[in-house]
């Protein structure tokens, strides 16, 4: 049995860089970034106007009452124009390059226009200040400078910005092939009638939830308590998918076969047991072609712990994504926990003064999935200790939305 800190090694160790490919940007959103989007020019690539209305020399004006003559309108998306005389104006649209010998514009509502013998003329109706309204060349973004990083999920945004820069099609992460294969003969599916000694699946649904709102997909298995059956389906599963997640039938009973099945399908122990409470008869190993399997224990709360613990961090670095900044909350009341085990904690987390604030919640062990519906999270409690205080802070994985 190993400590949480060195299945963490382990994990990283073992951990292996999906494929990239090259996507296009119409169908990239949601996938994961795997260059950085740097840009090809500066933003904005000239000195833009942000208003509509005059572009002037500042210097040049300190009267209000003086007409100014307009000498041509700069355009949107026309060449930059250039100010034949500082006592003159140019009429400008938003987004138009801001004329040479320019540097401040007025906003239209605070001119008067009128003509008088086919000249036009601006008369201020507040004083200019310098550089108004006035987007500066290089302000959003230097030309070499990166706009998006690698390593997140891309948004709309993001995929503006790739057109803006001229990125047609995107490096982006392959994301792996997953299957999750529950076991066990006390499992029926969720539309069938549970005799008195059975229960409808859960744990497999709860799993594929997780990974889907976290941008995996997972194919959906069971296999009954059987090792021949379980080892048929397993190599089937081998044979399509990168990451396996079993959950049930990996602890010490009779009929907890899993870990013989995978070494006979030559998958490679790399550990089996965490000094950890729940979840401690978690086991990852790995094949020699990279096939990755994760056995997770079937008790409801020691799956959301060791998914959330291990396997979705897992699937995070494999595919290149930054995994979400760390959180922590502070305890409520105080808690002891005897035994020498990393002990995760079931809390409800509330805000109290813009602090994660941790509630204990008693349930009834890693069996009780009804707690799982009250619970937002649980504390990671260290091993070397076994008092808690209240007002101490440790890290929160965090599995449900602030309410």
């Amino acid at each position: 049995m190993i400590s949480v800190t060195d299945a963490d090694a382990l994990l990283a160790q073992h951990c292996p860089a999906f494929a990239d490919i090259a996507f296009p940007i119409q169908h990239a959103v949601g996938k994961v970034l795997r260059e950085d989007l740097v840009a090809d020019r500066d933003f904005p690539p000239f000195n833009r106007a942000a208003m509509d209305g005059i572009a002037l020399r500042y210097d040049a004006f300190t009267a209000l009452d003086r007409p100014i003559p307009i000498e041509a309108t700069a355009f949107a998306g026309a060449p930059q124009l250039e100010l034949q005389s500082p006592d003159a104006a140019v009429e400008i649209m938003t987004g138009a390059v801001v004329p040479k010998g320019c540097d401040t514009i007025v906003r239209i509502e605070d001119v008067a226009l009128k003509t008088l013998d086919d000249q036009r003329y601006a008369t201020l109706l507040v004083p200019p200040e310098p550089n108004a309204h006035i987007h500066a060349q290089a302000s959003d973004r230097k030309r070499g400078e990166v706009i998006v990083p690698k390593g997140q999920l891309l948004t709309a945004a993001d995929i503006a910005v790739a057109a803006t820069i001229g990125k047609s099609s995107l490096r982006i992460s392959m994301m792996p092939r997953l299957s999750i294969i529950s076991t066990g003969d006390e499992l029926v599916p969720i539309d069938a009638e549970p005799l008195p000694h059975q229960i409808r699946m859960s744990n497999a649904y709860a799993l594929q939830a997780f990974l889907s709102a976290n941008g995996f997909s997972a194919a959906l298995f069971h296999s009954p308590d059987s090792e021949a059956m379980f080892s048929g389906l397993l190599s089937e599963c081998l044979a399509e998918s990168d990451v396996i997640i079993l959950t049930g039938g990996v602890s010490a009973g009779r009929a907890d076969f899993v870990p013989s099945a995978l070494a006979a399908l030559g998958i490679e122990k790399i550990f089996h047991k965490v000094k950890q409470r729940p979840g401690k008869p978690l086991w990852f190993g790995k094949r020699a072609d990279g096939k990755i399997v994760f056995a997770l224990p079937g008790n409801p709360v020691s799956v959301i712990v060791c998914f959330l613990r291990y396997v979705l961090p897992f699937l995070y670095r494999a595919s290149g994504l930054h995994a979400p900044a760390p959180l922590s909350a502070t305890l409520q009341e105080s808690v002891e926990f005897k035994p020498a085990l990393t002990y995760f904690l079931p809390v409800k987390i509330s805000v109290v003064q813009s602090m994660l604030v941790a509630t204990p919640l008693k349930g009834h062990g890693s069996g009780d999935f009804a707690n799982l519906v009250d619970c937002d999270g649980f504390l990671e409690l260290p091993e070397q200790e076994f008092f808690f205080p209240k007002g101490a802070s440790f890290p929160l994985l965090l599995y449900r939305a602030l309410r």
